[in-house]
């Protein structure tokens, strides 16, 4: 096939789902590789998840037990797990769809939550104000 996508690749996965697919590559839980890294379990999820990233240190640590290269967890080029199966594709880029709608939405809830309280904010600044009459 010519029309090959790089599933791992900068414009189709996130240092997040690296760190996931080659993790589930070895068969280990998110609580496994916290600990066997030393770190939290939230501070491993906020990497999967795409709200942190680890420092160098930890970031060498992650690959070797990953068995993959820092570069492709970095940027999804070197040594790294292989792509999905041929009957995973359709399933998978329909996760991927899903997984863009649902940062899009993030993004909005994250801005609205903003906009509410700053209105919160402005109607308590207005009821500690003196009325005009």
């Amino acid at each position: 096939m010519t029309d090959e996508i790089d599933w791992y690749g900068p414009e189709a996965a996130t240092f997040g789902d690296r760190v996931a697919a080659a993790r589930e590559q070895t068969g280990m839980t998110q609580a496994m590789l916290a600990k066997r890294l030393g770190v939290r379990l939230s501070t491993l999820r906020g990497w999967e998840d795409d709200l942190s990233e680890p420092r160098a240190n930890r970031l060498s640590m992650l690959a070797g037990l990953l068995n993959v290269s820092m570069m492709w967890l970095i940027n999804g080029e070197g040594e790294g797990v292989d792509a999905p199966e041929a009957g995973e594709t359709a399933r998978r880029v329909d996760l991927e769809e899903v997984l863009a709608d649902m940062r899009a939405l993030r993004t909005d809830l994250l801005k609205k939550a903003e906009t509410v309280g700053k209105m919160e904010k402005r109607i308590r600044r207005l009821m500690t104000e003196p009325a005009d009459a």
